[in-house]
């Protein structure tokens, strides 16, 4: 059982207090926030540590971008990505419809929907659950069932562990 008193956090928090003071500044509290971070594959926190006044407790934050749980999860950030793609897919069948060609159409779709589903994937896949990653495929799919995106390219996977490997 971890207990964690409220004064031990509080002397934590000094240090990050003190410095804004040095510099000039101020620490804002009302838009600090705190996340407890718990391992899925043990029993959960039968109790939490207290909180802190002015401070909120958050089960997920946005890090440079990304939404992460606080069970180190990303599948609410891969659902962000997904309804986003979603809309450009819309604005790909408006260009279809006033009749550009099937290349461009391609082409967009590569640039666009691809680099914004696999932009972050090397750092991200080993946080990926089964659902995330079959979520991902299912989405690229349905560019292959419209044409934009050929079954015998790459899937999802592949182009993530070809990224993964360039990387080294």
């Amino acid at each position: 059982m971890l207990t964690i008193n409220a004064q031990f956090k509080q002397d934590e928090l000094d240090p990050f207090a003190e410095w804004p003071h040095r510099n000039n500044l101020k620490l804002n509290r009302a838009k600090s926030i705190e996340i407890i971070f718990e391992d899925h594959r043990r029993k959960p926190l039968t109790q939490c540590p207290p909180t802190l006044p002015d401070i909120q407790r958050v089960t997920q934050i946005k890090i440079l971008g990304i939404t992460v749980t606080d069970h180190l999860s990303i599948g609410e950030h891969l659902r962000d990505v997904i309804c986003k793609c979603r809309q450009s897919l819309y604005a790909i069948k408006v260009l279809h419809s006033h009749g550009m060609c099937n290349d461009a159409l391609n082409h967009i779709y590569r640039t666009v929907v691809l680099a914004k589903l696999l932009c972050v994937s090397p750092a991200l896949w080993g946080f990926a659950t089964s659902s995330d990653r079959q979520r991902l495929e299912a989405f690229v799919h349905r560019g292959v069932r419209l044409g934009l995106y050929r079954d015998s390219d790459p899937t999802p996977t592949q182009l993530v562990e070809d990224a993964d490997e360039s990387l080294f």
